[in-house]
């Protein structure tokens, strides 16, 4: 613990988090005891040694950030704990009425053994990443492994429900795209750092933005042939979305120069709307979710061959406000996806629009802390990290939830910590120590202004305005 003038509001962050912790842990314990009550009458005889395991595991983890992460935000890591303890509950009601309807295996017990992997990983990187400009130097060797998870896929034999996400080895598999996402925002971080001059310089102002320079759309073109070619070749609409999508995210938040986002958004258009109509899996896709309640005509057109997505709509429909409340709704109507892509339906339909707003609300939140972040570091490269970190969570979240709602065309993807998915467990639980040693620095640079771990010095936010004042004031006279 520090001991400097910014011990006190150290401690009180930790305990606050400590304190925050806990709650997430009985808030999950309490929604599993209502599940458990409305679907068995009574609670398992080991309900109080499973929320004592989820328990400690969740104070592991918070005793790593009081020992080497002592300035860090003391939300993040109970948002986390509260999502994962959520996901548990909704796969562990779910795998009673799977096992009742369709005889089938329960997953919960994995998706326990992830999170105490993806803990274990957090952990790891909380202690072993002494700072978070240490990945700054392994930029370009990062860009290369993410492209070689990028692209292995295409060469794995077997498509799962129509796209290409998985590498199959014997018994064991996992998606390389959850940990490409990490691994592409530290390389765009790095880039972008030493960029951002050449990319903001302007060329012409039309309608009030200034749009880039034509030799400078050259990373943003490339950005764009790759995401084409992961959709194209993968059938990955989900993750084509999101690996585009925090590019254009950093790109504005480096350059500030709206023209970006303007651009990226007319390529993600037209790239969107020519693989669309030429891909077939992604065109039925498409059109599964402009017309969902096809399925159920005599003739439903080609392509259409699924009816999860009108399923969805009944689920989401028959929550109404408040919900049926946990275990009293019918969830595993919607099928196979129910613990995977549709998880969010079971939200819907037990806890209302309430609880939807709520969990997304936590997300939104989670992302807040990051952008939060962002604002009060003061290297470049520390500021690009947190923005794009968070702009990952919040894309995930969209494309998903977008997806299980008819909002936008379903692409597949895991919810973040809810659904039930290893490697999104895993992917998601380093993404939030990331964030944690991105947070601990910005609250050094608030609590203990000085010398960094890495021996560079940090002023405090007061100083800096300071700085810039001064320089003003110097320019002025």
């Amino acid at each position: 613990m520090p001991t400097g003038a910014g011990a006190d509001g150290v401690r009180r962050r930790r305990n606050t988090e400590l304190v925050l912790v806990l709650f997430a842990v009985l808030t999950a314990a309490f929604a599993d005891a209502g599940a458990e009550c409305a679907l068995h009458g009574g609670l398992p005889g080991a309900f109080a040694l499973q929320v004592c395991g989820l328990g400690a595991v969740a104070v592991l983890a918070h005793l790593a950030v009081r020992r080497f992460a002592p300035y860090a935000d003391p939300l993040i890591l109970p948002l986390a704990v509260f999502l994962s303890g959520m996901g548990l509950v909704l796969l562990h009601r779910l795998d009673i009425s799977y096992a009742a309807k369709y005889k089938s295996a329960p997953v919960a017990g994995g998706q326990v053994m992830w999170l105490c992997i993806g803990v274990a990983a957090f952990v790891a990187v909380t202690v072993g990443l002494k700072h978070h400009r240490i990945l700054q130097r392994y930029t370009y060797v990062l860009m290369a492994g993410a492209l070689v998870l990028l692209a292995a896929p295409a060469f794995f034999p077997g498509d799962t429900y129509g796209a290409k996400r998985w590498i199959r080895l014997g018994g064991f598999s996992f998606e390389p795209d959850e940990f490409t996402k990490l691994v592409i925002t530290i390389f765009f971080a790095g880039y972008l750092m030493v960029q951002r001059d050449a990319l903001a310089l302007a060329s012409r102002r039309v309608l009030g933005m200034y749009l880039p320079r034509g030799r400078n759309l050259g990373p943003v073109v490339a950005i764009w042939a790759a995401s084409l070619l992961v959709l194209i070749f993968e059938r990955d609409l989900g993750t084509s979305l999101i690996f585009f999508g925090i590019f254009v995210v950093m790109l504005y938040v480096a350059t500030e120069r709206t023209g970006w986002v303007v651009i990226g958004l007319l390529l993600a258009c037209v790239g969107a709307g020519v693989v669309g109509s030429m891909e077939p899996h992604v065109h039925g896709r498409v059109v599964a979710w402009l017309h969902p309640m096809d399925i159920y005509l005599p003739h439903p057109p080609p392509g259409l061959i699924s009816e999860q997505g009108a399923q969805a709509m009944f689920s989401f429909g028959s929550g109404g406000i408040l919900g049926s409340g946990l275990g009293q709704g019918y969830p595993w109507l919607i099928g196979f996806a129910g613990r995977s892509d549709f998880i969010l339906t079971t939200v819907g339909e037990e806890l209302g629009a309430a609880g939807v707003l709520a969990l997304l609300l936590v997300y939104a939140l989670l992302a807040e802390r990051g952008l939060r972040t962002a604002l009060v570091l003061t290297d470049p490269f520390g500021k690009l990290l947190a923005s794009g970190l968070a702009a990952a969570l919040v894309l995930q979240v969209f494309v998903v939830a977008g997806g299980a709602s008819g909002l936008i065309p379903l692409t597949g993807k895991a919810l973040p910590f809810l659904a039930q998915g290893g490697s999104s467990m895993l992917a998601n639980w380093l993404l939030v120590a990331l964030l944690l040693k991105l947070s601990d620095a910005a609250g050094r640079t608030q609590l203990e202004p000085g010398p960094d771990p890495d021996g560079t010095v940090t002023l405090s936010a007061e100083e800096i305005r300071a700085g810039r004042a001064l320089q003003q004031g110097v320019a002025l006279g």
